[in-house]
C-alpha cells in the first residue's frame, strides 16, 4: 500500500447545512459545521494508515482548522463545488504517487480504527474501496489507489455511479459497511439518529450545550 492521503471538502460555513434549518438556527449550524470538521481532522491524525491531511476549503474558519491540525489547505476549485475539489485533489496525488481516501467533514463518529480498516482494505493498487451512506445512496468515504483511478461525482446517489465506474474500469471495488463513516449529518433525521447515540464528539458537547434534542416519532 503506497502512502494515503485524506481529503476533506468544506464548502464555505455562511450556508452550512441548510437542510437542518427547521431544527438549528444559523449560527449553530456553522458552530455543528466546525464541530463536525474538527472531529473528523481528530480522527484522522490518529489514523498512523494516514501520511497527510488536506482540506479542501476558502473558508477562513475551516482554513484556521487545517492549520491547528496540522493540515494542508487545498484551494484548487473549491468554489466550483464537491466534485470539483476532489477532482483536483486527485489530480495532484497521483502527480505525486499517493493513494486518495476522501470523506465529507460532516462525520462526527468518524474514528481513526475506522480509517484503519478503510486502508487496509486497499490491499494493493490498483485498489477501489468505498462505504455508503445509510441510505445506502450516498458515497461517504472512497479510497482510490492510485488517487485517480477513477473519476469521483458526489451527490444523491453518487454511490451507485462510483461501483458501477469503477466496474467500467475493470476493477472489482471493496464495499465497507462501516456505521460510524455511514452516518453523515445531512437531513433531520441523520440529526436525531446522531443525538440518539451518546459520545464524547465535539458536535454533541455542541448541541448539548444549545438544548438541541432528538425528535422522537
Amino acid at each position: 500500500m503506497r502512502k494515503v492521503w485524506a481529503v476533506v471538502p468544506v464548502k464555505e460555513l455562511a450556508a452550512a447545512k441548510q437542510r437542518l434549518a427547521g431544527r438549528l438556527e444559523p449560527t449553530l449550524r456553522r458552530a455543528l459545521a466546525l464541530a463536525m470538521l474538527e472531529d473528523v481532522l481528530a480522527a484522522l491524525i490518529k489514523a498512523p494508515a494516514i501520511e497527510g491531511i488536506a482540506v479542501l476549503s476558502v473558508d477562513p474558519d475551516a482554513a484556521a482548522l487545517a492549520a491547528r491540525f496540522g493540515a494542508a489547505l487545498w484551494h484548487e476549485d473549491s468554489r466550483a463545488g464537491h466534485s470539483e475539489a476532489v477532482a483536483a485533489a486527485a489530480r495532484r496525488l497521483a502527480g505525486q504517487s499517493r493513494a486518495m481516501l476522501t470523506l465529507p467533514a460532516d462525520l462526527p463518529l468518524l474514528a481513526a480504527d475506522d480509517v484503519g480498516r478503510l486502508v487496509a482494505a486497499a490491499m494493493a493498487p490498483p485498489a477501489f474501496v468505498i462505504v455508503p451512506a445509510r441510505d445506502g445512496r450516498g458515497s461517504n468515504a472512497v479510497l482510490c489507489d492510485p488517487a485517480d483511478l477513477v473519476p469521483l461525482r458526489f451527490g444523491g446517489d453518487s454511490f451507485a455511479g462510483h461501483l458501477a465506474a469503477a466496474r467500467a474500469r475493470g476493477l472489482a471495488p471493496v464495499v465497507l459497511a462501516l456505521p460510524h463513516v455511514a452516518l453523515d449529518i445531512d437531513e433531520p433525521a441523520d440529526l436525531d439518529c446522531f443525538l440518539a447515540q451518546p459520545s464524547d464528539t465535539r458536535s454533541h458537547a455542541v448541541l448539548q450545550r444549545s438544548g438541541v434534542t432528538p425528535v422522537r416519532a
